[in-house]
Parts: structure tokens; C-alpha cells; sequence
């Protein structure tokens, strides 16, 4: 019997800090602020941005690239109450707090928000900076990732990401093989009037939403045989592509707003801007999009022609491409574009193969 008393005595202790624990935990959960909290990450559409997409810091990225990372932070502590100017994420982030204060208007306490996180390779020194101008532009952001010039790509997991967007394809390339919806921002040419009150996210279909399955059978095959091929599996589902789970995302907020009857005033709108056919090979796309569970407001299938045109009209805050050519165009004409690196577009320019430097023996 002695032997059994020392681990009741354990037993007892361990409920008592697990008590003290769920004590503490209730009291954080419970306090309250007029500054809206984050949601919990379990619940939230975390989207994960580098400081350089939500920010032009392209003076600063001079500095530290010809002066070296001290004279970099020295910089930066020394400006650290000017406000940066804004970057391509910025109007993108800024529609999606506008989502979560209609969605906190509809569902007061519900935890199924978008969340910001800033993911930066940026030295801790810089961050007051960045909490600066992040409060000068009255952001909510409030879950930051400073690494000190170590890849922030291992964090995104643990941040529970669900998109992350940076200026650096490198990084884009090791989070999309990673399992996580990743591209790479690009500044447009042009300034272009975006919507204050409608978060408008436009997306490719192939390599994008999709696997770059029937791409590949286009680049190999050619446009026939490609047509063919998509009548011949027309009822078979294409497999996900590295955007699918962002669009999942989308729409399960989406349908917060359908339960409140607000569809016809919903602040998230999606669009599907692809180069395929309708009539040739339209029908697997929706088809594939039926059986996942998914809707797409718009679907606009322009055989072929420039995407630019078209992208000019829609306005979105982020337009989301495999092939950089069709990423160029838009830019040119004023959309804010994200390339995807990812499946066989990214062994091609505008068509033709790009030939690989032969390997050394």
C-alpha cells in the first residue's frame, strides 16, 4: 500500500496544475478590449505575408543589398516613425478585414475569421517598424514571424497557413513543396480603383485550382489531343492543384454569409479566368468544381485570348496564374498578379521550352 500513495499524491498534483492551467487560459480567453482579437488559428483563414508584399521596401532592399544587414537595421531603427508605403498586399489585406468586420457584425462571437500573419526573414529590430506603419494604416495584425534572416518557410505549419504570398519565389517554391498555397507578388505598372467594400480574388484553372494534368497533354500533345482527352474523362474529377484548399477556404466563409441570406451582398467574390475553351473543354473544369463541393461566382473561359483585358474589368485584389506571361500582361494593365510555380508551365515561355543548362559530367 505504501507503494501507492506517492503516485495518488502525483495523480492529485498533476490535476491541480491542469485545473491552474485551464484557469489561466479561461481568464486570457475571457478578457476584453475594444481592439478586435485574432482569431484562434484552428478556426481562422490564416493568410501568411511576407513584410515586402504589404510594404514597398524596395529602397530598403537596396541598402541592405549594397550596404550590408547593419547599415540595413541601422536604417531602419533610425526611420522606425515613417510610415512604408503600401505593397501589392496591401488592398488584398485590407478587403479581407473588411470581410471580418461584416462577418464579426453577423456572428459576433464566432472565431471563423481571416487572419494576418506577418512572415519575415526581417531582423527583430525592424519589427517596430513594422508595428508602426501597420498602426499608422490601422491594420489588425497582431501575429508576427521575424526571423532574423533564417527562412520563415518552416514556421507556416505551426501558424496553421493557408496562404502565404512573398516577393521570393524561392521561398513561394519551398512552401508550395511543402503542402502550402503559396505565389509569388508582383507590383502592377498601374494603379487600378479596387473595391472598399468586396474582397474580389480571381483565379487560373490549370497548375492553379487543378493539377497541370491535361496542361501537361497540351504541351506535349498539342491543343487536339488535349480536347479529346478532356471529353474523353469529362466526368472525371481533375486532381487538386496548390490553390484548391485556398479557394475551400473562401467559400466555407462564403457560405456564412449565404446562411444569413446575404448572397447577393456577400463581401468575397471569386472568379475563374482560365485559357481553355468552354464548348472544347469547359465542362470537366465545372464538373471537377461540382464534385469537390465548391462554387465559383464567376467562371470565364477565353479560349486562348489575353487574360489582361478581362482582368482590367473584374478588378480584383489578387489574381492567381501558373504562367508568367499571362502574370506580365496583367501587370502591365494595372492587376495586382500572384504566380503559382508549380507543373509543367514553369518549363515554358509563352509556349516554347525552355532549354535547361546541360549538367556537368
Amino acid at each position: 500500500m505504501s507503494e501507492i500513495k506517492p503516485k495518488e499524491k502525483t495523480a492529485t498534483k498533476d490535476n491541480e496544475e491542469e485545473k491552474d492551467w485551464e484557469a489561466a487560459k479561461a481568464f486570457f480567453d475571457n478578457l476584453k478590449t475594444k481592439v478586435p482579437r485574432p482569431p484562434k488559428p484552428q478556426y481562422a483563414v490564416t493568410i501568411a505575408v511576407s513584410s515586402r508584399t504589404l510594404f514597398n521596401m524596395v529602397a530598403e532592399r537596396k541598402i541592405f543589398e549594397d550596404e550590408g544587414v547593419e547599415k540595413y537595421v541601422a536604417f531602419q531603427v533610425e526611420h522606425e516613425n515613417d510610415p512604408l508605403t503600401t505593397g501589392p498586399a496591401f488592398p488584398f489585406v485590407k478587403a479581407l478585414m473588411n470581410v471580418n468586420t461584416r462577418l464579426r457584425n453577423l456572428y459576433p462571437d464566432s472565431e471563423e475569421l481571416f487572419d494576418i500573419v506577418l512572415m519575415t526573414n526581417n531582423h527583430a529590430q525592424v519589427g517596430v517598424r513594422l508595428i508602426n506603419s501597420i498602426n499608422h494604416y490601422g491594420l489588425t495584425i497582431e501575429r508576427f514571424c521575424m526571423t532574423g534572416g533564417k527562412s520563415p518557410i518552416g514556421y507556416l505549419k505551426a501558424y496553421m497557413t493557408n496562404l502565404y504570398l512573398s516577393t521570393t519565389p524561392e521561398k513561394v517554391t519551398e512552401a508550395i513543396e511543402a503542402g502550402i498555397a503559396a505565389a509569388t507578388m508582383f507590383t502592377p505598372k498601374q494603379e487600378s480603383d479596387l473595391s472598399d467594400t468586396q474582397l474580389r480574388v480571381a483565379f487560373d484553372g490549370d497548375a492553379v485550382l487543378f493539377s497541370d494534368e491535361s496542361e501537361i497533354i497540351v504541351k506535349k500533345h498539342g491543343l487536339d489531343t488535349f480536347f479529346e482527352h478532356e471529353k474523353q474523362f469529362e466526368n472525371k474529377p481533375l486532381a487538386q492543384g496548390p490553390l484548391k484548399c485556398f479557394l475551400e477556404a473562401l467559400g466555407k466563409l462564403q457560405r456564412k454569409f449565404y446562411a444569413k441570406n446575404e448572397r447577393l451582398n456577400c463581401p468575397i467574390r471569386t472568379f475563374l479566368v482560365t485559357a481553355r475553351s468552354a464548348a472544347s473543354s469547359g465542362a470537366r473544369v465545372l464538373k471537377t468544381l461540382r464534385s469537390w463541393g465548391l462554387e465559383i461566382d464567376e467562371a470565364l473561359f477565353l479560349a486562348g485570348a489575353p487574360k489582361g483585358p478581362l482582368l482590367q474589368k473584374i478588378r480584383p485584389h489578387i489574381f492567381f496564374d501558373d504562367q508568367m506571361f499571362h502574370i506580365e500582361g496583367a501587370n502591365e494593365l494595372g492587376t495586382i498578379s500572384a504566380h503559382v510555380p508549380y507543373g509543367i508551365g514553369q518549363k515554358y515561355n509563352k509556349g516554347k521550352l525552355i532549354e535547361e543548362p546541360k549538367k556537368k559530367e
